[in-house]
């Protein structure tokens, strides 16, 4: 499914993961929705689900059956308050019912209505999930979705009958060369050029709002995980370490009472190489902690890899020399646009191309977005974003009993090192003298990801993962 806009990439939602917990809550909403639109809806006496692939093999780790439950229920995955989901699992699981979309209580049990099948995978796409809803045994509907990634869900066969919405654009942007014929012929930024498009997609769109919503999501994020500690859920018993680096680097436990307050502390704490290198590691745990902890958080481009970009972008904003908001704005419509790339040119799913595709890519974001908020040229930017996939190229998905915590977490911190190395080379670097382009390491990552052994794609069955074997209870 090719995107357009920045904000397919940058969605707000809730952790684990955005293809193993947004995609199959957006997949359920969906499936609600159509039982409506047919008719069908009342007379639903039970639903049974299906995961498949990635989805079964690593669903129980990722939060996959929450999901499928919590979107079944009708709950919006935005609106939703963390601390509530515990009593809203304990109460289906007491009751041997669910809510259908809020509004019609039929029988459900997790470990009967949701069925698990690790030895078999869609041709389509590893993370495939089925609804059937039934009348007594009467099968009343049945839908299949693709989670591909970052949220984006596919309903099997809309692929063939999508509108295509590339007329609406003003400048058709395909590939990063595409980004530098604009860029020669208008003289536009990469972050000018997201800006007419994002207009031209919707004109009566606010653009900047909603970025600084993103943002303010994403510093809250930060903020929250630097104040929680304890021990991340489930059974690995990862305890979370932001806290007490916060505290360390500000030399005191004491927390603020306001935001804005922390961040003036920030900017006044000690400011030489290695205590600005372990604050970026603080800023990239806490997202990324938080996400475990099935907290709210920013896609970017994916839940997995959601540290990233915030982490970088609060390095910027506390320790090098800005215009503040406008900054930031311009800062994720770069990170956006070169997100757009990688989704449309190759894949932003782990289940698909390994963590290559998630942190990799995170970092390549970072990477473009730092360089041209710095003053760097669109060519030193996509530069910067090329060296930073090259140094993530085969990277393998493979998180420990199907938990987005390790390796994950601490990838989201060298991920964010990687993009500020990557743009410090390309500012120092003459890009006509690049050997390789943006668009040839898209193309690379995207042959790796086919390349690459199917058990170190999501699924838990390599890497780390099979050094640790590990039980995950149901929901």
């Amino acid at each position: 499914m090719n995107c357009q806009s920045i904000f397919e990439i940058f969605k707000i939602g809730i952790g684990p993961s955005s293809s193993h917990t947004m995609g199959p809550w957006f997949a359920a909403q969906s499936f609600i929705a159509e039982l409506k639109d047919l008719k069908l809806f009342e007379k639903v006496e039970s639903v049974n689900i299906h995961l498949y692939g990635s989805l079964a093999k690593t669903g129980k780790g990722h939060a996959t059956d929450m999901a499928v439950i919590l979107g079944l229920s009708g709950y919006d995955i935005i609106e939703i308050k963390s601390q509530q989901i515990p009593s809203i699992l304990s109460k289906t699981k007491e009751d041997g019912q669910i809510s259908l979309g809020g509004e019609k209580r039929i029988s459900f049990q997790a470990e009967k209505n949701i069925s698990f099948h690790k030895d078999k995978s869609l041709d389509y796409h590893p993370n495939g999930i089925s609804f059937k809803a039934f009348h007594k045994t009467d099968l009343l509907l049945e839908q299949t979705y693709f989670s591909m990634g970052g949220g984006f869900i596919e309903q099997e066969g809309e692929q063939e009958n999508r509108e295509d919405q590339n007329s609406k654009l003003a400048f058709q942007i395909d590939a990063a060369d595409d980004l530098i014929q604009v860029n020669k012929l208008e003289n536009y930024s990469i972050a000018e050029i997201v800006s007419i498009n994002e207009k031209s997609l919707d004109p009566s769109f606010d653009c900047d709002a909603q970025l600084d919503k993103i943002w303010d999501e994403m510093l809250n994020c930060i903020y929250l995980g630097c104040y929680i500690g304890g021990e991340l859920p489930g059974p690995l018993g990862v305890k979370r370490r932001a806290k007490e680096l916060n505290a360390k680097l500000l030399q005191t436990s004491e927390e603020f009472t306001h935001r804005d307050e922390w961040i003036k502390a920030i900017k006044g704490s000690k400011q030489d190489f290695n205590s600005i290198s372990k604050w970026i590691s603080c800023f990239a745990l806490a997202v990324n902690e938080e996400n475990a902890s099935l907290g709210k958080v920013v896609t970017a481009p994916t839940n997995g890899a959601a540290g990233v970009i915030p982490a970088v972008l609060m390095y910027y904003y506390c320790f090098e020399e800005n215009v503040g908001q406008e900054a930031i704005r311009n800062f994720l419509k770069v990170a956006g646009q070169i997100g757009v790339l990688f989704k449309n040119g190759a894949t932003i799913s782990a289940a698909m191309g390994g963590c290559q595709a998630e942190i990799g890519v995170s970092s390549s974001m970072a990477a473009a977005a730092l360089t041209e908020c710095r003053g760097g040229s669109l060519q030193q930017s996509l530069m910067a974003s090329e060296i930073a996939m090259e140094h993530h190229l085969g990277m393998t998905c493979d998180p420990i009993g199907g938990l987005v915590q390790i390796p994950c977490i601490e990838r989201n911190a060298m991920g964010a090192i990687k993009a500020i190395t990557a743009s410090n080379m390309a500012l120092e670097s003459n890009p006509n003298h690049a050997k390789v382009s943006l668009d040839q390491v898209i193309k690379t990552m995207w042959e790796t990801a086919q390349d690459m052994n199917t058990k170190y794609k999501e699924t838990s069955e390599g890497g780390l993962a099979s050094q640790i074997p590990v039980n995950i209870p149901d929901c």
